[in-house]
């Protein structure tokens, strides 16, 4: 399944906007009010549809994220990503994103079907839990990255990630629904 417009707009819950309604958008937004109302994170410290953009042989690919947190350095802290299907076959896609985020390596990364979640650490590649539990509140995530150092990937390391993650998300460009699908280039 790929994200499309289902014809009809909805109010944002980060911004208040009225914006499209998709087919990954209300998930979005079930998620956005789950991490704020029920796990206490601040509204101005979720992003919603975050740009990931990496190069494939000089060529600027994008990859929407759905959601990342910040903390007050506005240094990113936790991406969440919905994805379709099993949650389980997104997890190395996940982690290469976590490795590869501006500002990053972001040390946490959450996908999710809205049904189950896993949590991972982006820098060692491990789940750490699995279940909507899983998701840790904001205090429990300011914890776990209490004294975390950001330590860039070496060139060629990046560049070794970014082509595996070119393979999770290359297939939407120019394939299946085409247009659609295909990911944005760089803006």
């Amino acid at each position: 399944m790929h994200e499309v417009s289902l014809g009809g707009t909805l109010r944002d819950y980060l911004s208040g906007e009225v914006i499209e309604e998709t087919t990954y958008e209300e998930f979005r937004q079930v998620l956005a009010k789950l991490l704020v109302e029920e796990l206490g994170y601040p509204k101005e410290s979720l992003k919603a549809k975050v740009d990931l953009c990496f190069n494939i042989d000089g060529e600027e690919m994008c990859r929407t994220i759905d959601l990342v947190i910040y903390d007050k350095e506005d240094k990113p802290i936790l991406m969440v990503m919905f994805c379709a299907g099993d949650v389980g076959s997104y997890e190395r896609e996940a982690v290469c994103a976590g490795k590869l985020f501006q500002g990053g390596p972001v040390p946490y990364v959450v996908i999710s079907d809205s049904m189950d979640a896993f949590l991972l650490d982006a820098v060692s590649g491990k789940t750490l839990a699995r279940g909507l539990k899983s998701i840790p509140d904001h205090k429990e995530l300011l914890k776990m990255v209490d004294g975390y150092v950001r330590e860039p990937l070496p060139a060629e390391r990046r560049a070794k990630i970014e082509r595996i993650f070119y393979t999770y998300t290359g297939f939407l460009q120019g394939t299946c629904c085409s247009e659609s699908c295909s990911l944005p280039t760089g803006k």
